[in-house]
């Protein structure tokens, strides 16, 4: 297994814990990272809303068919149309962390925390975000709005879902009725 950390900064040495300045729930100082499954969420820039969403293992073919389109991809990956330009522009770093520094969370997440001061054991640059994503598996789809889709996925029972950054969405927060999760 490995463990990532993405940034726009190329220059950090160390991880020190700290509590996000765009959480509203965490509540101790963490350093955190994700898994190699679920790091192509990662490969936008920072504040870039989006909604990922990939089937439960319960999902009937009819579920894969209305979500997936006959698709088998690692997971589905909608961002709004507006940020395209941004992606192209950012420059993105990936950051290879101890896996020995973590601990999961338990919410199945693809998430790790560490309460400790962490060294990386390299960075490397991300070349073309577009094409990272694409390269991983994962079905990349633009939309103009996502409250619609998030209000679809965050309560469709066949899906995992996760919605980052979605307080930076167009029509938040009148079209984000749920909170902001990973399921």
């Amino acid at each position: 297994m490995e463990l990532f950390h993405y940034s726009e900064d190329a220059s950090i040495a160390v991880f020190r814990p700290h509590i996000s300045k765009t959480s509203t729930v965490q509540d101790e100082p963490l350093v955190w990272a994700i898994d190699d499954w679920h790091s192509p969420m990662y490969c936008v820039p920072r504040d870039c809303p989006r909604v990922c969403f990939w089937p439960k293992v319960r999902a009937t073919e009819a579920d894969r068919e209305h979500w997936l389109h006959g698709l088998e991809p690692r997971f589905v990956m909608v961002l709004e149309a507006g940020w395209l330009e941004r992606i192209h522009r950012t420059h993105l770093y990936r950051y290879l962390m101890p896996v020995e520094s973590f601990s999961p969370r338990s919410d199945d997440s693809g998430h790790f925390i560490s309460r400790s001061t962490v060294v990386p054991e390299r960075v490397e640059p991300v070349q073309d975000l577009v094409a990272t994503i694409l390269g991983a598996g994962v079905e990349l789809r633009f939309a103009q709005r996502l409250g619609p889709l998030w209000q679809r996925v965050s309560t469709a029972p066949a899906l995992h879902f996760s919605g980052t950054r979605l307080k930076n969405a167009l029509g938040y927060s009148a079209e984000f009725r749920t909170s902001e999760s990973a399921g």
